[in-house]
């Protein structure tokens, strides 16, 4: 028989869209599309947006805060930057751009290198003695779950934020027969199992009293205890993400724990800010998280109904070595409780 036409290249080919030879997303085809381009040409916009994600990880401390605050707003949420590699890898696949994938390992290296050591349990050995701060909520649903949730936590040491009216003294009372000591000066307080002694209010520079310092005398030792609830941050219309309130109670508050006589100090509060954000630095300089040191993960602690940020912190400095950090169930209160276990050395 005579033999038949050759079958021209072109839309009838392996690679037409059609075909099974366009494989899972067009991976099989990975040369030059229908417009000539290469691999290494195409997803050049996917590739530019990866490199800025890497850029703005690597260099976050460089973003000016003089514009809306913008700064502090990246720093605070910063981990969740990751999430645009996996929203970029989609386009970057079904452009089929090597350049693009090369240009997304930038920001996945950069990224593991600054969080990839809070995804590991870094808990170990036991405590002398365990702490928990809790921004109660002055609009909290559920006091009498609070006091449940406090005193099934096995803490010694408790400090609480937005503390006032008939919540206030329900906690006072709910708490009383588990924490024999305790201490309030404005809208925070302190309960304690140990004695408490030399309180003073630290001057945060808010005009009303949100932070002071008590002497607890741990089995093991005096212990200077700092009890803090810094300015909200928030977001305005014609201020842009307005922290500068919050950053002269950062200084005043990190003035004040620098000035400390004991050696051995630990600092509870709702800090409205992240252990990455610069405006908390006169604080976050001079001690150690205890999630960064014996955390399981993020321990993000707000909002409780979905957890974004860690702005509730347990820090340190001297010779407290935390052994474990996590974050307590939900109560009535849109944060979530953040416990942390030392030992005294």
């Amino acid at each position: 028989m005579p033999a038949g036409p050759e079958t021209p290249a072109g839309p009838e080919g392996p690679d037409a869209p059609g075909s099974s030879g366009a494989g899972f997303l067009g991976l099989r085809r990975w040369g030059r599309d229908g417009r000539g381009s290469t691999t290494w040409r195409r997803g050049l916009v996917v590739a530019a947006l990866a490199l800025l994600t890497a850029a703005l990880l690597a260099f976050h401390s460089e973003v000016p805060n003089n514009i809306g605050n913008l700064g502090s707003l990246l720093e605070t949420f910063l981990p969740w930057l990751g999430l645009a590699v996996p929203a970029l890898l989609v386009p970057a696949l079904l452009r089929r751009s090597a350049t693009a994938l090369v240009a997304l390992l930038l920001p996945v290296l950069i990224w593991f290198n600054m969080f990839g050591g809070l995804l590991s349990d870094k808990s170990g050995g036991t405590g002398d003695w365990t702490v928990v701060s809790h921004n109660v909520a002055a609009a909290n649903t559920d006091p009498q779950s609070t006091v449940k949730l406090l005193k099934e936590s096995g803490a010694q040491i408790v400090a609480l934020q937005e503390l006032a009216g008939k919540p206030l003294r329900g906690y006072e009372s709910g708490l009383a027969d588990a924490y024999p000591y305790h201490v309030v000066e404005g809208t925070v307080g302190l309960w304690s199992k140990y004695p408490v002694s030399g309180v003073s209010v630290v001057d945060i520079k808010m005009g009303w009293t949100r932070a002071f310092r008590a002497q607890v005398a741990t089995p093991q030792g005096p212990v200077a205890v700092y009890v803090a609830h810094l300015p909200s941050v928030r977001l305005k219309a014609e201020g842009g993400f307005t922290v500068n309130q919050r950053d002269a109670s950062a200084q005043a508050l990190g003035d004040a724990i620098e000035a400390e006589p004991l050696k051995k100090v630990l600092l509870l509060g709702d800090l409205n800010g992240t252990m990455n954000d610069r405006s908390l630095a006169p604080v976050t300089s001079q001690m150690r998280s205890a999630q960064g040191a014996a955390g399981d993960g993020f321990g993000f602690s707000w909002p409780a109904s979905f957890p974004m940020a860690r702005i509730d912190q347990i820090m340190s400095k001297g010779g407290l070595r935390p052994t474990d950090s996590r974050t307590l169930g939900r109560d009535g209160s849109d944060h979530l409780a953040v416990a942390a276990t030392y030992r005294y050395q």
